[in-house]
Order: structure tokens, then sequence, then C-alpha cells
């Protein structure tokens, strides 16, 4: 697997596969997202699922992928401390506002910081046509949240400084993506790249929220832990996916093309939940439905 993904790296097919993992994991995300929301404090939610997936990559990365080179240390410290700071974010932004207002402001901001991102730092350039689908995919996403806003009816108090929260959480999203796509190409093996960064991005949460532990109600221990392994599940394919995609494939594309995951978040909710869509939430899916084909046909 690992000889046949670095073979494509930068190849038409490595481009078709990037895409394949890219909506993947938009899918994915949507799930994710709802996980760590849920009836459970964020906080907690997180935690279980940190603490899941490390358990998890532990044996993977002492005896199963090759160890790191010794440069990668430094950048699994960079990775870290940038996943810490999104993660206290994310918690912060769902603690105090709606998730399908504050969920779509996440993912709507993210691509743009992205694409500008991705520019400086791996000089990748797009065609004006790839720019106006961004435009689209993001003004649709945005489009949302406002949609959602207006049908508010409780917790306005809180909803300033979660709308900020969520933006700062946006540009975290385009920092983790470009600092995990450098990371990813710099070394030989993607997937030691994979297993280290669960095993040491687990680390932070859990710690921070041991004394949360101690007020949860005995009840509630086996769910939650239940929501973590799930969660840590789907966020293997879902991280990991968008991962291997940016070592193979342009950053920004793959990033946006993730952020169709708002799409999938309504989907799942009019399919499997059963609510309402309507005709307005269709037209901005539908916008944002042709930014991704846009930024897709257009390069």
């Amino acid at each position: 697997m690992t000889d046949w993904l670095i073979s494509i790296e930068g190849t038409p097919a490595g481009h078709q596969v990037a895409l394949v993992l890219a909506l993947m994991a938009a899918v994915l995300h949507a799930l994710f997202g709802a996980l760590q929301k849920g009836r459970h404090d964020p906080w907690l939610s997180r935690a279980a699922i940190d603490a899941s997936y490390g358990v998890i990559a532990a044996p993977f990365a002492l005896f199963v992928v090759p160890w790191p080179e010794p440069h990668m240390w430094p950048i699994f410290a960079g990775a870290f401390v940038i996943h810490a700071i999104y993660k206290v974010l994310q918690a912060m932004t769902y603690t105090r506002g709606a998730y399908t207002v504050v969920y779509p402001v996440v993912r709507g901001t993210g691509p743009l910081f992205t694409f500008a991102a991705a520019g400086v730092v791996f000089g990748e350039v797009y065609a004006p046509g790839q720019w106006a689908g961004l435009f689209l995919l993001t003004g649709g996403i945005l489009g949302l949240a406002v949609w959602n806003l207006r049908r508010l009816e409780l917790g306005r108090e809180s909803l300033g400084p979660a709308l900020g929260f969520a933006a700062a959480t946006g540009a975290l999203v385009a920092a983790y993506t470009t600092y995990d796509a450098y990371g990813i190409r710099a070394t030989a093996n993607p997937f030691t790249f994979l297993a280290w960064f669960f095993l040491i991005d687990s680390l932070f949460i859990p710690a921070v929220t041991v004394r949360r532990w101690w007020g949860l109600a005995h009840e509630e221990v086996i769910p939650l832990l239940k929501r973590g392994i799930l969660g840590a599940i789907v966020a293997y394919f879902s991280f990991g996916a968008i991962m291997l995609a940016t070592r193979i494939d342009k950053v920004g594309q793959a990033a946006t093309l993730r952020e169709t995951s708002t799409v999938f978040a309504a989907l799942i909710g009019w399919l499997v939940l059963r609510e309402k869509v309507g005709p307005v939430r269709t037209a901005l899916m539908a916008v944002i439905a042709a930014g991704a084909v846009l930024i897709e046909v257009a390069g």
C-alpha cells in the first residue's frame, strides 16, 4: 500500500484517488462533528474519542510501522500544539452555539484560509475557475449558517462569542490541514506519520479533562466510551483520508472538497433523522455542490 501511494503522487491516478479520499473524509467528518456535539459535554466527548484512537494507534506506532526519522519529532511537536489549540477553540465553539449554525461557519471559513496557505507553503497555483468554485462553495456553506441562524430561537445571548470562536476554529482548520500536509510529506512512509500523529494527538484533551470525568454520572460513562470508540474509528478514516489526499495531490483542492461535509450533514439529517430540508437549504446545498464540481473541473 505504501509503495503504491508513493508511486501515484502527483499523477492523474493520484488525483482521482485523492478525490475519493477527500469525499470520503467529507461524509465521515459530518458524522464526526455530530458525535462530538451530541448530548454529552463536548470536552468529554472529544476526550473519549482522543483516548480511544490513542489506544488503537499505540500498537501500530510502536510495533507495525517504521519508526519516525529524527527530523520528524519537531514536526510532531508542532502538530501537537496546533491541534491542541484547534480542539480548545472547537470545544469552546460547540459549548456556546447551536451545531447547525457554528458547524457551517467553521467549515466555510476553513477553505479560504487553506487555499491561501497552500499557495504560500507549497506554491500551489489555482485557475480562476477554481477560485470561483471556492467562493461558490464558501458562500453556500456560510449561507447555510445564516439560514439556520434566522431559524434559531434559543441561545442567542451566546451567539456572538460562538461565531467568533467558530471563525477562529476555521482558521485553525486551515493551519492544521496545511501543517499536517507538510508533515505527512516529510516522512518516507505516510502511515508512520498517521500512526504517530494519532498517538501523540490523543494525549492533550484527556489530560486536561481529568476533573470533568469525576463529576460525570456513573450511568453516562459507558455511553460516552461507546461514543469515543465510534468516534475514533470515524476519525481514522476521516482525518486519515484527508491527510493521505493532501500527500498525493494538491492540499487546497483536497481540503476544500472535504468541506462538502456540510452537504452530507444535511443529507444525513434528511434521510436518517427525517429532518425537513426545504427549498432554501436545497438551493444552498446545490451551490456548495456546484462550487466543488467547478473546483474539480476547472483544475
